[in-house]
């Protein structure tokens, strides 16, 4: 559902640009309450990288249509909704000026619709959802799967109401709403799949990684001399190596399905192409400013394999992105602590006087 330039007018674009921003700085503040763990950083970033590499992985849904992961749902069950914004928001500004994927002066756009929107949508579903379902791992994947589900629909009716505002050509904004929230209700069966089997996946492994599954893990009791107490938790360093694994795992998986499973991926247009095509929308869509670049169109520039080039493209996107998500995420980590610090010690030093 990358939106390209031309699609939304100037002014409409700026507007969506001040409330991306103002959402992002939101989430940076946000994002350092979820990061409260040394763990928590690294996760954050893979889970960014995941999504780029899942988001090459189009998949059909209808005839000459195919659709792929938003991610929304999946960052705010996996890290929490203020981390979930940003960690999709890379992804889209990474997209956006190494790819050629959706347009620069959409990028506003974008965040808003693929960002905010199914972030927002996805976590409150689940929250509500959690709440009245029993609090089982089981519970967990349900609720992701609906909130996924629900999160694509929610981000097309967004994308519909934009472009009644700010659109640049003059169609008929009923047929684009029932075209475009019909299309995106299939996408989000695939969505669902996704984000509920990787969901399931970690909180069969680790549950206490996964923001959305706070609190299902139990501390093990043992009775002791007739008394309940708790059973020793693994040793930190056991911890890590846990931790370190399942990080290894996700950047590994992540590799493989940039790398070397999107070169089976649909080549459909996606649905927002689809209905733009369809619909007439495109008809003022702009060259990317970045068609130029070395990476463009998920290809590296002057090889000529195309299974090379698409793998090649696809390796480096994981890399940049979680380079660049895990640096982000680790300096929110490091302002949280020395933030804290900061209050302490005036109070320490207040009690000593």
């Amino acid at each position: 559902m990358h939106v390209p330039d031309g699609f939304i007018n100037a002014p409409v674009s700026a507007v969506t640009g001040v409330v991306a921003a103002g959402a992002v700085a939101v989430s940076l503040r946000g994002a350092r309450r979820e990061l409260g763990s040394e763990r928590a950083a690294p996760l954050a970033g893979l889970v960014a990288a995941f999504i780029f590499a899942v988001q090459m992985l189009n998949f059909p849904v209808a005839a000459g249509t195919s659709g792929h992961l938003l991610g929304g749902a999946l960052a705010a069950i996996l890290v929490g909704p203020y981390t979930g914004v940003l960690c999709v928001s890379v992804v889209l500004l990474m997209q956006g000026v190494l790819f050629a994927d959706g347009g620069l002066t959409a990028l506003g756009v974008n965040i808003t619709d693929m960002a905010i929107t199914t972030t927002v949508v996805a976590y409150l579903v689940f929250r509500g959802l959690v709440k009245l379902l029993p609090r089982t791992r089981r519970s967990i994947t349900v609720a992701s799967f609906v909130a996924a589900l629900l999160s694509v629909p929610a981000a097309a009716v967004v994308f519909t109401l934009i472009y009644a505002i700010g659109g640049t050509t003059d169609v008929s904004i009923g047929k684009v709403a029932t075209a475009m929230v019909g299309v995106h209700i299939l996408i989000g069966i695939g969505e669902a799949v996704i984000t509920a089997l990787t969901v399931g996946a970690v909180v069969a492994v680790r549950p206490d990684l996964v923001y959305g599954a706070r609190g299902l893990h139990k501390t093990l009791k043992l009775k002791v001399n007739g008394e309940l107490v708790d059973a020793p938790t693994a040793a930190p360093v056991a911890a890590a190596r846990s931790h370190r694994k399942v990080w290894l795992i996700g950047l590994a998986a992540s590799v493989v399905l940039a790398g070397f499973v999107s070169f089976y991926a649909s080549a459909n247009p996606d649905g927002l192409e689809k209905v733009a095509h369809d619909k007439g929308i495109d008809q003022k869509a702009k060259e990317h400013a970045s068609s130029d670049s070395p990476l463009a169109d998920y290809g590296v520039k002057d090889i000529s394999n195309g299974r090379l080039s698409g793998g090649l493209a696809g390796i480096i996107g994981v890399g940049v992105t979680v380079v660049a998500g895990t640096g982000i995420f680790w300096a929110l980590r490091r302002r949280r602590t020395s933030d804290a610090a900061s209050t302490e010690v005036p109070a320490a030093s207040e009690q000593v006087s």
